[in-house]
């Protein structure tokens, strides 16, 4: 394949100039054999630099030190519950919201869950949501959440009392959710990103099925979550990983319909979810500006017979993934805190790793950031099939951006797990990649403003 194009290049050339980064940007359209680089924006690098592993493990320990966050425990005791954790965590993002300029707005978004197999009573729930405004007019509408959840459990999961620390999971996913928060406050944004702390999800992701249910109604265009959840340990039981995280990511849309799976089934896209581009994305952010830490894909919405707080977004038809540490060790999970054996189980600060923690919110902070810079994905793209052809013939809607500089075509095989081929068009709504056939090979599209931010993937569909 690679010599099959790089003889393609030569014949044909190039047909538009590059009006930005044109070095950078010519080296990835010739480099067929590797996934497309995006160029890297300096103050992301800044961004990523800043995490600071002290600092989350400074909100590990004091969110443990709350003895327990179970949903059902107290919500008016000033040292001990979840009410206690809720309050830390609202000063905590207020304080950083102080930093951004006015920017950043910070709110308890608290609803009443009723009775359901894990709530045996009415009992009020509270997300702790900062809002980061976008200052493009163009993009602010565009909404990016991340997420870690603040509840915890014991081994019996209606045990509102006992020791419940919940180091790992998931005081790590909400310090991963904090510390980009921080870092990210003072610097500015075309999109708007949303740093949130979930209740409920031990006891049915409640939480974060109210924030997805809500934005619904409300029109919110989130583009794309993050949850983080189990985010604290290199070390499991069957290994070690310290410098990789696991990302899930779904191929087949959960919200689907069937029309819509009619037309994936016709052609293959079930790889080509938008959950499974912005997984995607994430890696190739990580790739770009964490290169010594992994950002690993798992092609699976979740691990078997489990689900995090990216479900109910999933369910809303939002793009989520899905962050968990490469090795659990389930003697640190949903565990009771005792000796047994010699063994010491329950979920206690002493088997975090603040290290791997900056890790994961390093991939964070600079998926985050790059694509509340970038344009949004191409809407309404398609492979138009007017005509048989061995060409591939391509249209998709213009984007809103002022800073819109053009669009890329990609593609890949069709048995490739990432897209491996890229080439700049210009700013138009429409492209013919001649010589390589739709039924050969897997194409999308992205946007590409005047810096070089590229956009998730748009998968096409057919249209006549």
């Amino acid at each position: 394949m690679a010599a099959r194009w790089t003889s393609l290049a030569r014949r044909r050339g190039f047909r538009a100039a590059l009006p930005f980064l044109a070095v950078t940007l010519l080296a990835a359209v010739l480099s067929p054999a590797t996934e497309a680089r995006t160029p890297k924006d300096r103050e992301i690098e800044q961004m990523v630099k800043q995490v600071d592993a002290a600092n989350l493990g400074r909100i590990v320990a004091k969110l443990a030190s709350f003895g327990t966050r179970h949903t059902l425990s107290s919500q008016d005791d000033p040292v001990r519950g979840i009410g206690a954790a809720r309050d830390w965590i609202y000063a905590e993002f207020s304080r950083i919201a102080a930093t951004s300029g006015g920017r950043m707005t910070v709110e308890k978004q608290s609803f009443v869950q009723p009775v359901s197999p894990r709530i045996p009573r009415p009992t009020v729930i509270t997300n702790v949501v900062a809002t980061l405004r976008g200052t493009q007019d163009a993009a602010a509408g565009r909404h990016y959440v991340v997420s870690g959840h603040y509840d915890s459990r014991c081994s019996d999961v209606m045990n509102a009392t006992c020791d419940a620390p919940g180091a790992n999971d998931d005081a790590s996913g909400v310090a991963v959710a904090i510390e980009a928060a921080r870092v990210m406050a003072t610097r500015t944004f075309d999109a708007t990103v949303v740093f949130m702390a979930v209740a409920g999800e031990e006891q049915g992701l409640y939480g974060s099925a109210h924030y997805a249910q809500r934005a619904k109604q409300a029109g919110v265009d989130v583009q794309g979550m993050f949850t983080n959840d189990i985010v604290g340990s290199a070390d499991g039981e069957n290994g070690r990983a310290p410098d990789a995280v696991r990302v899930f990511s779904e191929g087949v849309p959960t919200s689907e319909t069937p029309a819509q799976a009619a037309v994936r089934q016709s052609i293959g896209g079930e790889n080509d979810g938008v959950s499974r581009q912005l997984a995607r994305f994430v890696r190739e952010s990580a790739r770009t500006y964490v290169p010594r830490f992994d950002a690993d894909l798992y092609y699976r919405r979740d691990r078997y017979l489990r689900g995090g707080d990216q479900i109910p977004f999933l369910q809303q038809g939002y793009p989520a993934v899905r962050f968990t540490e490469v090795h659990e060790d389930y003697r640190h999970q949903h565990q009771d805190v005792r000796v047994e054996d010699g063994v010491r189980y329950g979920d206690l600060v002493e088997f975090v790793d603040f290290g791997y923690v900056a890790g994961v919110a390093r991939v964070n902070v600079a998926a985050l950031a790059a694509l509340a810079r970038a344009p949004r994905s191409p809407s309404r793209a398609a492979v138009v099939t007017a005509r048989l052809t061995n060409d591939t013939d391509l249209r998709w809607d213009a984007n809103p951006e002022p800073d819109l500089a053009g669009y890329e075509v990609v593609w890949r095989e069709t048995t490739a797990p990432a897209w491996t081929h890229t080439r700049f068009v210009g700013d138009v709504t429409s492209y013919t990649v001649e010589g390589l056939s739709k039924d050969n090979f897997q194409f999308g599209v992205r946007a590409v403003d005047e810096r070089g931010h590229r956009s998730p993937v748009s998968f096409p569909v057919p249209a006549s």
